[in-house]
């Protein structure tokens, strides 16, 4: 049976660097297609692809994704032997799917606006799904604790995704750096996946 061609599109100053790691993570043989913000980004072989014009994006075969929580979901999936999800049907898979789609919703919002200067007035915190910046970070604390990963005591898709988004960040001042939070991304960090996503990357920019 062959394997379905995998194609990954992206910047390596975008998103895109996620699922490079994600990529890294799995194994998997892939071609890469580097797209220009102005130009190739809005072109329309690409917005066949995804009409948003944005990266990145993965076309498995005749699948395309597009928002990297779902890439790293499907990656994940697509190649089981990675071990980057718990199986479907164990009782840890509700815990992977909360603290992707936690990270991709409450979290990205959250700091997005911080780094906005939107405030939220307190009369409206129950309009926005993530209530408070400093509740978001609470939660995701408490989540992470002295734990190494996310889910079931193993790392998975879950911890790049979240992970890449504490890292982010940390980095450039919109997520305080709690000491969970900073331990949690240097043992991240340090993994060999993602220091061959950095270097890929790096050569990119």
């Amino acid at each position: 049976m062959t394997t379905p061609e995998l194609s990954f599109y992206t910047n390596p100053k975008s998103r895109g660097r996620i699922v490079r790691w994600m990529l890294e993570e799995t194994g998997a043989p892939h071609s890469t297609e580097v797209l220009e913000y102005a130009t190739s980004m809005k072109a329309a072989p690409y917005l066949a692809i995804n009409p948003m014009g944005k990266v990145p994006a993965i076309r498995h075969g005749g699948t395309v994704v597009t928002e990297c929580a779902a890439i790293c979901a499907y990656l994940a999936d697509a190649f089981p032997q990675a071990g980057l999800a718990p199986p479907p049907h164990s009782a840890a898979r509700g815990a992977y799917y909360r603290w992707l789609f936690f990270a991709a919703g409450p979290l990205e919002a959250a700091w997005t606006n911080r780094a906005l200067g939107v405030t939220v007035p307190e009369e409206r915190a129950a309009m926005v799904g993530y209530g408070s910046f400093e509740k978001v970070l609470d939660v995701l604390e408490a989540a992470i604790g002295a734990r190494d990963y996310l889910v079931d005591g193993r790392f998975s898709a879950a911890d790049v995704y979240v992970g890449s988004q504490l890292g982010f960040g940390m980095q450039f001042g919109m997520i305080d750096k709690r000491p969970a939070f900073a331990r949690y991304w240097a043992a991240l960090e340090a993994r060999p996946a993602k220091r061959r996503a950095e270097q890929l990357d790096g050569a990119m920019a």
